[in-house]
């Protein structure tokens, strides 16, 4: 549950924080008309997201079973590949975030209504297609409960509480250390989604050694334990996993790791603020402010 939460949380924070930028500029810059347009982007975003799900539960129901473990194992690494895109991808963007999509909206908006729509669509139309194929990753081979379902909801209820209260500033959040903690979190559930990809590789017959155990700690981690099933349904730790699966893990988990928690460099002297180094806030007047790293943050304070 709280790996589906994670993800729900994750995902959906960065949905809000773009559909809350593109609201509050079209407040602030008194173009409430354009609004229906941006819920228009985002609604038809959503549908598509539910609906790429609902395709991938149908199609892996319909499959034999060596087609269906090898269905699961292709989109175990396919998500595997957009979390670890995507976590990177949010730590380098999160403090230009809302420039970027000022400017972009400016652009949507002297092209006309049809753009608009366009831009919000495509905004929330990755999140929610990552959203969707992580989610279907991260539940393969739990059991047939609605815990993971409530999990995801959860999160993406978080997330929009949280950005309803950004946008009405009633509070702000360090989107840096935000990202960081919960980037870090995301690797370990990676890690075990590549794992568990590479263990339908194995009951495909694509890969060998699927009797090979690395070793066998059920002694001191039951699966039927609560904190097995913690462990197993978090990030996928099992008691006995079979050699290929536990490399498989540490060759993920190690080089993301240091790549993820190495020392970015190039960043801009605090005396030299820049526009594109400005705090995630959909506020046009601060777009010429530099981000504290310390203070990193989205405000988005609507006029009136």
């Amino acid at each position: 549950m709280f790996a589906s939460y994670l993800i729900g949380l994750r995902e959906g924070l960065e949905a809000t924080l773009v559909v809350s930028v593109l609201v509050a500029l079209l407040v602030k810059s008194d173009r409430r008309d354009r609004l229906p347009l941006v819920w228009a982007g985002v609604g038809a975003a959503l549908v598509l997201s539910v609906a790429f799900g609902a395709l991938l539960t149908f199609t892996v129901a319909h499959l034999e079973y060596r087609q269906q473990e090898l269905f699961e194992a292709i989109t175990s690494l396919l998500a595997t590949a957009f979390v670890t895109w995507m976590i990177f991808w949010m730590r380098r963007a999160s403090r230009t975030l809302s420039g970027e999509l000022r400017a972009r909206l400016s652009q949507a908006l002297e092209v006309g209504a049809t753009a608009v729509v366009v831009m919000a669509f495509l905004a929330v139309a990755r999140e929610g297609l990552e959203t969707a194929l992580l989610f279907f990753a991260s539940v393969q081979g739990a059991t047939t409960t609605a815990v993971p379902l409530i999990g995801i909801s959860l999160g993406l209820l978080t997330a929009v509480a949280l950005g309803w209260a950004i946008y009405r500033s009633a509070m702000r959040i360090n989107l840096t250390t935000f990202f960081t903690w919960t980037g870090l979190l995301l690797i370990l559930v990676a890690a075990g989604i590549f794992k568990y990809g590479v263990h339908d590789l194995q009951e495909a017959g694509v890969l060998p050694g699927l009797s090979a155990y690395a070793f066998d700690i059920s002694g001191v981690l039951p699966a039927d334990s609560w904190y097995g099933a913690l462990l197993s349904g978090m990030f996928n730790i099992t008691p006995q996993p079979s050699v290929l699966e536990t490399v498989a893990w540490v060759a993920y988990v190690v080089p993301t790791l240091v790549l993820f928690l190495r020392p970015r460099r190039g960043r801009s002297a605090p005396s030299a603020p820049s526009a594109t180094a400005s705090s995630t806030s959909p506020d046009p007047r601060t777009s010429s402010r530099s981000a504290d790293p310390q203070t990193s943050s989205t405000d988005p304070q609507p006029a009136g």
